[in-house]
């Protein structure tokens, strides 16, 4: 990096240049010790207040680094150095933040970047992702819709943004366009995998109203026969037949892609396991799971609990807690993977499952006030139920979602510009935050052990599930604590006499394709304006009911916020 000036005398000139160098080898702090040595020997050396801002953007500083290079611009107005690096941190931070899903924290960031370099597709890509994931729709589509007049049409990240504009207009409830929007795409490039799972995706959910004899997948599965030699097209379908267990298909397309391969592949071994463990043949699929094992797959924790899933059908439960134990330990915070090893300590009788789990003390279930604004709390709950119907416009549930009998809403929920679901964020985040507070510190625990006093979301969603409706048993593998808050409940399931405890919530029962017969360790009577909050590893479902009005809820991801404490 040229310096702007001769303000550095020599030596500091040097430091100046081994402070880049730590920088570009991703030594950032001894970078900023360097150049805070540099700012207090030449204060007015616009090349040492750029140098500590690109140091500050590096350890996520960002309110500090603007002030560095601001400092750097009025010693040098107007450079075009200053001003590209300005701009270059600022979207190398928010890109960062963005990958880290710390989304909010992104989106200053990357506005920032862009003001100083309007012209930086790639920044408004990462900020239609940030905008999006904080369900700050609109302007997600605008970013995007930016990202997208600044790409070559036929690149693949201007397809990719095409793609995800897609995604935005049916989150945004724009349901006929995103369909159109994802029918063209498939159209103009037949050979775009991730094309064809939108389109698919779409029409699972919302093509019974237009098309209700169409096949969801029938598109998917025309181009993957007319493309024989796309593998990935081929891995793709395969995939999203398993989401929609529909293994015999599945296992189809996966035994025609072996075929055409001259080398053994180990995903492919996983991906066949899969569907023969679907289709009840556990002895090849054990024997695929483990040669899959044997490569590199071994050291994922998506695989090692997809094999655990296979060593619990088959009663190899041993199997299953070492295999647990292996996925935490390349990902200490999986939630799948300490499901797994509760699971394993409760058919084991061993009690460390209650340490884990603590249905009692770990499983809250808590009144919300009605928010400032609404008198009372029938006021507000018919205010937000009116909201979520709104948003509610799919016919079917999406894939690979614990709803049965119910749909889903796109999208992020929360942060979306409506009057009652911002106040419903409040007021369950004040809720969260009591709940948090009376919850001890256990370094050693994976759940209490990431404890802090507040929370950011990683994800939310409203479900409505209809008459004989449930949710299977299921974890939040995104979230650190997990919640299901109760905005209308039909009258029978409110009957705290019904032995058959109609559209309850569960706590405990694991995934029922586990072939597992364990009961509910706990069981909670839903009712309006309640919020029930939960480790996200921990099992729950419903009870379906049978009733003709709808259970609505509203549901969200935790992760815990470290910059509140």
């Amino acid at each position: 990096m040229t310096l702007l000036s001769s303000s550095l005398s020599p030596s500091e000139a040097t430091r100046f240049r081994s402070a880049i160098a730590y920088l570009q080898a991703g030594q950032s702090a001894s970078a900023l010790r360097i150049a805070r040595d540099l700012i207090a020997q030449a204060p007015r050396a616009a090349d040492a207040w750029q140098l500590l801002g690109m140091c500050l953007a590096d350890t996520r500083m960002p309110g500090e680094a603007e002030r560095a290079f601001e400092r750097a611009l009025a010693l040098a107005p107007g450079n075009a150095t200053v001003l590209r690096n300005y701009a270059t941190s600022f979207a190398r931070l928010g890109k960062g933040l963005r990958a880290d899903t710390l989304y909010e924290s992104a989106v200053p960031v990357l506005r920032k970047a862009l003001a100083l370099a309007p012209d930086l597709a790639s920044t408004w890509v990462d900020l239609g992702v940030a905008l999006r994931m904080s369900g700050r729709i609109d302007e997600a589509l605008t970013a995007y819709r930016r990202a997208e007049s600044l790409l070559d049409p036929d690149s693949a990240g201007s397809l990719a943004v095409t793609d995800a504009i897609t995604g935005v207009l049916a989150d945004s409830g724009r349901t006929d366009e995103a369909l159109v929007h994802a029918q063209q795409l498939v159209a103009r490039h037949p050979r775009m995998t991730f094309a064809h799972e939108t389109l698919s995706r779409l029409l699972r959910e919302h093509g019974a109203e237009q098309t209700p004899d169409e096949d969801p997948f029938g598109s998917f599965l025309a181009a993957a026969s007319a493309q024989p030699d796309n593998h990935e097209l081929q891995l793709g379908l395969a995939r999203m037949l398993l989401s929609a267990e529909r293994a015999d298909e599945a296992l189809h397309v996966l035994d025609r892609l072996r075929g055409a391969l001259d080398a053994a592949d180990p995903l492919l071994d996983w991906f066949t396991a899969d569907a023969l463990d679907m289709l009840h043949m556990p002895d090849r699929a054990a024997r695929l799971y483990a040669a899959a094992d044997r490569s590199g797959l071994g050291k994922m924790p998506a695989f090692l609990n997809a094999y655990a899933r296979h060593a619990f059908r088959t009663g190899t439960f041993d199997l299953a807690e070492a295999l647990a134990g292996r996925a935490i330990g390349v990902e200490p915070h999986n939630q799948e993977a300490w499901a797994h090893r509760g699971t394993a300590w409760r058919l084991a009788g061993d009690a460390r499952e209650d340490w884990l789990c603590d249905y009692d003390r770990l499983v809250a279930y808590v009144e919300v006030p009605p928010p400032d604004g609404y008198p009372d709390a029938s006021i507000f709950l018919d205010a937000l139920t009116e909201a979520l119907a709104r948003l509610h416009g799919a016919s079917r549930a999406p894939i690979s979602q614990s709803v049965r009998g119910g749909t889903q809403t796109a999208g992020q929920l929360f942060g979306r510009d409506n009057e009652v679901i911002q106040a419903t964020e409040r007021a369950t985040r004040a809720a969260v935050e009591t709940w948090l507070a009376a919850l001890p510190k256990d370094l050693h625990h994976p759940f209490l052990g990431r404890r802090m006093s507040s929370v950011r979301w990683a994800g939310s969603w409203s479900v409505r599930l209809k008459a004989s409706g449930r949710h299977s048993n299921h974890i939040h593998p995104q979230g650190w604590a997990s919640s299901a808050f109760h905005v209308s409940v039909p009258s029978g399931v409110r009957d705290a006499n019904s032995p058959a405890r109609d559209g309850w919530l569960q706590f405990g029962a694991p995934l029922e394709s586990l072939g597992l017969d364990l009961s509910p360790r706990r069981m909670i009577r839903p009712a309006p304006g309640y919020l029930a909050l939960f480790p996200s590893y921990m099992w729950h479902g419903t009870v379906p009911f049978d009733a003709p009005e709808s259970r609505l809820t509203i549901a969200f991801d935790m992760q815990p916020n470290e910059k509140a404490d």
